[in-house]
């Protein structure tokens, strides 16, 4: 150690030259070479380890055999999208990535769905996209809950649609929270529709929606879709390389802590003890409403959630632009001022670029709107190769079971959009003393 810093001195005394840099590393080398094994095997397991990942959960994905099913549902549909939270609550399952031989080596990933509001030309339709060994647990879950439905399998409308720019108007996008993902949106129990009003009295949140997709015309199609997985608590943190948090929980409770004027970590007030407040924060009506509300969404279960949505004209003739607006008004019911809200995620699927110059005969365009058609398609949205495109632009939302079943269920009388599906008549058993 004498002799290098010696050499060192030497070499700042007499200017840095090559010669001195060589006297410097000379002694520093022989320590390079040894260790030289252990730095290649780790850049190397560094490099790869994504690779494999990659690798297996795709094998996985490839293997994996997946269905559309269709629900069709009666005329007198009476339940309160509550039933449709007790069938989400159904689908929270964390299971099959649990050990590390599944993950690592088997691919296997937790399950997750896509819920769909699609109109083909007007014609609403509601369907599950699931994986194929779900299909009887779907089935049952929901006619548990709905007697009254029916439920097919059917063919993937998505499938067979190719985008052609040269014959067909395409646009699409995906949304995003107007705030943290810890303030709600206005769910159907600020509707009332928790208290299973009679239909004449209630306000259907996705009335909306549902009377947009059914103002579609011919050679039209606009889809819908809420992809979902169940919420874990499974996010790193810096400076955390082993333990696991639930972030979305944390960041609720560090903004009741604000409104509070908490302290995090005391959890007291750091209001002024001199003030007739005795160091309590007084808090408005509307602030005490934030609280309840980001309370109660954090005591139920969570999903990680992406939102897309693609208009289409099979024909650049028949393509609308006012569909396009037509599209984020029908999320509109759901924004609130003091809680949370859906608008769009910029700069994910760039489908349009201004100035002409900035995209040349809209090659970038046309590549981006292909790319968000094919992850349509193969429902893609947590996982490679998809997530690449995704990553740079945000994570996915986080709702709550209450949140879920407001965008997504099956609606009553009160939706009286004459485009959407039903049953003719109710199906019933036959009697019991019926004679053979």
């Amino acid at each position: 150690m004498t002799t290098l810093s010696a050499q060192f001195s030497t070499v700042i005394s007499s200017g840095i030259t090559w010669h001195g840099f060589l006297l410097i590393l000379q002694p520093v080398i022989p320590i390079l070479i040894a260790v030289s094994p252990i730095i290649l095997v780790v850049c190397l397991f560094l490099i790869f380890w994504n690779v494999w990942i990659q690798y297996v959960r795709a094998e996985f994905f490839y293997k994996e055999k997946t269905l559309l099913l269709e629900i069709l549902l009666p005329k007198e549909t009476v339940k309160s999208p509550a039933a449709m939270e007790l069938f989400l609550t159904a689908l929270h399952q964390t299971g099959g990535e649990a050990g590390v031989y599944d993950v690592y080596w088997l691919g296997k990933t937790r399950a997750w769905y896509s819920l769909e509001l699609v109109s083909i030309e007007g014609q609403v339709h509601f369907y599950i996209w699931t994986r194929a060994n779900q299909k009887n647990f779907i089935e049952s879950s929901l006619y548990a809950q709905f007697p009254g439905i029916e439920v097919h399998e059917v063919d993937d409308y998505a499938k067979t649609v190719h985008f052609d720019p040269a014959k067909m108007g395409m646009w699409g996008c995906e949304f995003k929270f107007a705030k943290s993902d810890a303030y709600p949106i206005k769910t159907y129990v600020d509707y009332g529709l928790d208290k299973d009003p009679k239909e004449e009295y209630k306000v259907d949140p996705l009335a909306p929606m549902l009377e947009y997709l059914g103002s579609i015309g011919p050679n039209q199609q606009v889809w819908i879709q809420f992809i979902v997985r169940a919420h874990k608590d499974d996010q790193k943190k810096a400076g955390h390389l082993l333990k696991t948090f639930d972030l979305w929980k944390e960041e609720a409770e560090a903004e009741v802590h604000k409104i509070l004027g908490r302290n995090p970590k005391t959890r007291m007030s750091e209001g002024n003890d001199d003030d007739d407040t005795g160091g309590m924060v007084r808090l408005s009506p509307g602030e005490t409403d934030i609280v309840k509300a980001i309370e109660r969404g954090v005591s139920k279960l969570a999903f990680d959630v992406g939102i897309r949505g693609i208009y289409m004209a099979t024909d650049k003739a028949n393509f609308v632009g006012t569909n396009i607006p037509g599209m984020f008004g029908s999320f509109k019911q759901f924004n609130t001022e003091n809680l949370n809200g859906f608008k769009l995620k910029i700069g994910v699927w760039s489908t349009a670029f201004g100035d002409p110059w900035l995209d040349f005969r809209k090659i970038r365009e046309n590549r981006m709107l292909n790319v968000l058609l094919e992850t349509y398609k193969r429902r893609m949205y947590f996982y490679p190769p998809y997530w690449y495109v995704h990553s740079k632009n945000g994570k996915p939302l986080v709702m709550n079971t209450e949140e879920l079943a407001t965008v997504f269920h099956f609606p009553g009388q009160v939706a009286a959009t004459p485009t959407l599906a039903r049953i003719p008549s109710k199906k019933s058993q036959a009697p019991a003393n019926l004679p053979i």
